[in-house]
């Protein structure tokens, strides 16, 4: 394949998640969490399946149909981003929200686990039309068939497990938080509560409760966000500081993080999982030694980051995991001609675990808390967007820079001048993750610069049932809130609640 193509068909699909990150997390904020959350799971599914089935026509290039549905997939890849990690902060308890949603997040690494075993059967299965291919370029006749059907076939598998998630997206409920907060929805977001923590018996919808207190907070209801409204609150200092130090942070790491594949090559060579004997055997190393370096470096680095983000910290876990990433690329890029094959081979693990026990973990984390209910969606898209532009820069324009000037015994004569960039990158990721706020055992609220009496609205005990006290411990536990939040403190005291509106006097 000509190198032009191959770079496009890799940089389409992080290019479409730039548009669906930004996109969708504004619409998770205007339109709600529920009404888009599946949205993007169908478009993945659609798209993987479109791929698989694409041919060739005198038209139309397989190429082009290709990026074209990779775009697509892109995009709703990217939509996953602020929606997978908002509606899991929003629903997570204070003391364990950072390991759930890393858990969320490391999900990620099975994923890539299981791209490399099904890789190993469908190798195994198409076993007989390898085995007698010397090489790839001598591939022919039953062989390409084979070919053709197994990256098909890994393509069209990767939309499975989508469709048994599917269900559960499209009925989850929506989070209590925007329900409260941007609905105003009170009576709704009580039963929601309290059937994510009791189950649906019970806990029905009062219609009469729910149209008196519609009535009565009408006066006080703010339209749903707007592009004006974000973009005034983004633009105000204390909050740019904070979303330059998300999106930034999410940059420079995404340089580095994508950059070092590059290596894997080299990487796997060192292993042994070099082998040419013929197609076959060629197949099966790369696939094995992809399984090798997962399971070493990037699945141990995502759990202990789950199991320790809690007790450490985002900020300790993000700092600390970039500055080794420095000193990493540092090695790598100054000392790359005196390191043997097993100094690269420890090095790239080190690399991949503390990118995941470190600032990839702790990115998709941060900026799913410390921002508003009204635009906690699109500051977190916007993030995550800088994140997959670093990511397009990095296949852009590092991977031809490391072959400038490749020979046949030197095929990346460039990649230790790249590792020293990536150190500096990783440097400034350092910088830039001092201005995040730290999120551990704060309450969304709060993070949020939420006062407690800056919106403060006084409701009537007769509004809710008899037993609104203990329905409001319930919900509390629901919504994880075990401290006094401002939801406890409404529902237990005086009903005070805190809504996007205006102060208002007390009745």
């Amino acid at each position: 394949m000509p190198h032009n193509a191959d770079t496009a068909i890799k940089v389409a699909t992080s290019a479409g998640a730039i548009f669906g990150q930004v996109i969708f997390g504004y619409l998770a904020d205007v339109l709600g969490r529920k009404k888009m959350y599946g949205v993007e799971l169908m478009i993945i599914i659609s798209t993987t399946l479109a791929q698989s089935l694409c041919g060739e026509s005198n038209a139309l290039s397989i190429i082009g149909v290709l990026i074209f549905y990779r775009v697509l997939m892109g995009i709703g890849v990217g939509g996953d981003y602020p929606l997978s990690a908002v509606i899991t902060a929003e629903f997570a308890s204070t003391k364990h929200r950072g390991g759930i949603i890393a858990a969320v997040f490391a999900m990620q690494g099975f994923g890539q686990l299981a791209a490399s075993i099904v890789s190993i059967i469908l190798v195994a299965i198409f076993k007989d039309a390898l085995i007698s291919v010397p090489s790839v370029a001598s591939c022919s006749g039953d062989c390409i068939v084979a070919v053709d059907r197994m990256w098909r076939i890994l393509i069209a598998f990767g939309g499975v497990p989508g469709w048994f998630a599917l269900y559960y997206r499209l009925t989850i409920p929506e989070t209590p938080r925007y329900t409260f907060d941007v609905l105003y929805d009170v009576e709704k977001a009580s039963v929601d509560t309290q059937r994510y923590r009791y189950g649906k018996p019970g806990n029905t919808i009062n219609a009469i409760e729910q149209a008196q207190t519609r009535r009565d907070m009408g006066k006080y209801q703010t339209p749903r966000p707007t592009v004006g409204e974000i973009l005034r609150f983004y633009t105000t200092r204390s909050n740019a500081i904070k979303l330059f130090g998300t999106a930034f942070s999410w940059f420079f790491l995404d340089l580095a993080f994508y950059g070092l594949s590059f290596s894997s090559a080299s990487l796997l060579s060192t292993m042994g999982f070099d082998k040419r004997d013929n197609l076959y055997v060629t197949l099966r190393s790369k696939a094995l030694g992809h399984i090798v370096l997962i399971c070493a470096g990037a699945i141990p680095g995502y759990w202990m980051t789950v199991f320790t983000i809690d007790r450490l910290g985002r900020k300790p876990i993000q700092i600390g995991g970039f500055a080794i990433l420095t000193i990493i690329f540092c090695v790598l890029g100054f000392a790359w001609r005196g390191l043997t094959r097993v100094h690269l081979l420890i090095l790239y693990v080190l690399a991949q675990f503390f990118f995941n026990f470190g600032p990839n973990a702790t990115t998709f984390i941060t900026p799913a808390e410390i921002f508003p209910t009204r635009v906690r969606s699109t500051g977190h898209g916007l993030s995550a967007g800088f994140g997959k532009l670093g990511a397009v820069i990095a296949q852009v324009f590092f991977a031809p820079m490391i072959k400038r000037g490749a020979t046949h015994e030197n095929p990346t004569p460039w990649i230790h001048g790249v590792m020293q960039i990536f150190a500096l990158f990783m440097f400034l990721g350092c910088l830039t993750s001092l201005l995040v706020p730290e999120s551990k055992g704060a309450r969304l609220e709060a993070l949020a610069g939420e006062a407690e009496d800056r919106y403060e609205l006084q409701f009537r005990s007769q509004f809710y049932r008899r037993d609104t006290r203990s329905e409001g411990r319930s919900t509390t536990a629901a919504l994880g809130m075990g401290e006094r939040s401002w939801f406890n403190r409404a529902m237990d005291r005086g009903y005070k609640m805190n809504f996007g509106a205006e102060k208002a006097r007390r009745w």
